[in-house]
């Protein structure tokens, strides 16, 4: 292996996959690379390469994927750390077909032993941790928080363009998405929401504790996926966000394992449910059995000023 290339079309995953490739190449004596498509951002520490081609590559996977094949067969054999975004594994599982390669999935804690690329990925749902392998050159998927953002090098960009750049697929209309406000994953204070609640109206009760304590509200998957009361961005969890607040709130959640592998990390976890045998229980730090349509009122009025 000569390099270590990574690529997000997000720019703050884009940041962190940038830290984790220069600590994996020092330790290795690699050279490390961050690869962004068609338009360079600023700042963006260490070596960028910007690749561009006659076809504007934008959001299309096969090709991304097709220009990152086209960068290996310009500058010889590298090892990818790319973004596990919905993109990002799109990319991922194209590139991998067209280079051979194999691809650890959701990865963080990378290393290079030997002759193979090692992480650390959460099975059966968070609740073990497993070390997996692939003899290098691979691909590796990190997840957003898998590395971090650090100070590098001065930015040197270096543009390659690729060409014969193919795509079966054609993207007929792209909507952008409206910003959210909602931004748990920096949240120090997190009120959930499950199916203990009996209409989407009733969920005023939770903005109102979450106002008391200064939290933001989210939600497990039943009530942002499947009934549509509150948006994807509110969902928590294996298939959601994941997140580490100093308090984590959780109102009507039963706890299923899906659930529990997005808040794990968080440093105080309260569980509200009136069911005393609800899985929550056994990772909550505490815990209160009861109606939640009665502890809540009490709960917000206790902490008004």
């Amino acid at each position: 292996m000569s390099q270590i290339i990574s690529f997000s079309e997000d720019p703050e995953l884009s940041l962190e996959l940038a830290g984790g490739a220069a600590a994996l190449a020092g330790r290795s004596g690699q050279k490390a690379s961050t690869v962004i498509v068609d338009t360079p951002r600023e700042p963006h520490p260490g070596q960028v390469i910007l690749l561009t081609s006659d076809t504007p590559i934008g959001g299309n996977y096969e090709l991304i994927a097709g220009a990152l094949a086209g960068l290996v067969a310009t500058k010889g054999p590298a090892t990818f750390l790319i973004g596990a975004t919905r993109l990002g594994r799109q990319v991922a599982a194209k590139l991998a077909v067209m280079l051979g390669m194999g691809v650890l999935s959701d990865v963080r804690d990378l290393r290079i032993e030997q002759e193979e690329l090692t992480g650390v990925r959460e099975a059966y749902a968070g609740r073990f941790k497993a070390r997996v392998a692939c003899v290098l050159p691979c691909i590796a998927l990190v997840p957003p928080g898998g590395s971090e953002a650090e100070p590098g090098a001065p930015p040197s960009v270096e543009e390659v363009r690729v060409s014969g750049l193919r795509s079966r697929v054609k993207y007929l209309e792209v909507r952008p998405k409206s910003a959210s406000s909602v931004d748990l994953k920096n949240a120090e204070r997190i009120v959930a929401v499950g199916r203990g609640f009996k209409k989407k109206e009733d969920l005023i009760l939770a903005e109102k504790l979450a106002k008391a304590l200064g939290a933001v509200l989210g939600a497990s998957r039943p009530l942002s996926s499947d009934l549509g009361w509150l948006g994807e961005e509110y969902h928590i969890g294996l298939t959601g966000i994941y997140v580490k607040p100093k308090l984590y709130v959780a109102i009507g959640i039963s706890g299923q394992l899906q659930h529990v592998a997005g808040i794990k990390d968080s440093k105080v976890i309260v569980a509200i449910n009136s069911d005393r045998q609800a899985p929550i229980f056994q990772v909550a730090d505490y815990g209160i059995v009861g109606d939640l349509y009665v502890i809540l009122p009490t709960l917000t009025r206790g902490l008004a000023p």
